[in-house]
């Protein structure tokens, strides 16, 4: 049986909906704790470069797993979003 279009978008919205949720809690909870350092980054760049990278993982454990919501994945997303944020708030990435 076909999935509905509707159906399809609800999956798809649900898929990636922990990783645009943690990108952007991530971001704003750096924007608190370092202000006075990150007071030059904009929260909607920082979140949305954390949640493309959330987003790649996300997709990465899919392919690697065979399905969406190991365990391993949530810990490579968390990874990601440190990596991503630090990049770009202290690291090469910073302007």
């Amino acid at each position: 049986m076909l999935m509905e279009p509707f159906d399809f978008l609800n999956h798809l919205a649900n898929f990636f909906v922990p990783a645009l949720a943690l990108g952007a809690v991530a971001a704003a909870l750096a924007k608190v704790a370092w202000r006075a350092d990150l007071a030059a980054q904009p929260w909607w760049r920082m979140a949305a470069l954390a949640a493309a990278a959330n987003m790649v993982v996300t997709i990465a454990g899919l392919a690697g797993f065979g399905r969406d919501g190991r365990m391993a994945t949530y810990a490579a997303m968390v990874l990601a979003t440190s990596v991503t944020l630090w990049w770009r708030g202290f690291g090469p990435g910073r302007r």
